[in-house]
């Protein structure tokens, strides 16, 4: 279970440290739409949906013999993946036209999670609906800030 949970905190941990200084400096001066939560809510609620990411994928796998990982494992992997680099796309390298790109195949991999989890443990498919919700919200803010800037 441990494996599953650091795994994505790690992820977010290294993407985490490796944009904050864009954090603090290109995107403090970037016009943001409305709506924008403060800075701070942004690490406690992403430390929450990785721990959320790593319980379902833990959940899975214990409802699967380990000859049926590998699709599992994919979806999994392939949502982190996008995740994992949205971050650099729109803060490290201020790309944001590609990253709302990025983001939206993060959102539609995140569905296909969530389908291919419940269906296997309806449990580990719900714990990623605040996920979506989320990264719903990221979507919108990345398309105010492509569109304001």
């Amino acid at each position: 279970m441990l494996a599953c949970i650091l795994g994505p905190l790690m992820c977010g941990a290294v993407a985490g440290f490796s944009t904050r200084a864009a954090i603090q400096n290109w995107y403090a001066f970037l016009i943001k739409p409305e709506g924008l939560p403060p800075n701070s809510w942004f690490g406690p609620v992403w430390t929450l949906l990785y721990v959320l990411m790593g319980l379902s994928l833990f959940l899975i796998l214990k409802q699967l013999n380990f000859s049926d990982y590998g699709k599992s494992l994919k979806v999994f992997l392939v949502q982190l993946t996008l995740n994992f680099f949205w971050s650099f796309l729109f803060f490290k390298f201020h790309l944001t036209g590609l990253a709302l790109i990025e983001i939206i195949l993060l959102w539609l991999s995140i569905l296909v999670m969530i389908i291919h989890f419940y269906k296997i443990k309806k449990l580990a498919g719900l714990m990623n609906i605040p996920y979506i919700i989320w990264v719903s919200f990221a979507t919108y803010l990345n398309a105010g800030v492509y569109y304001l800037n």
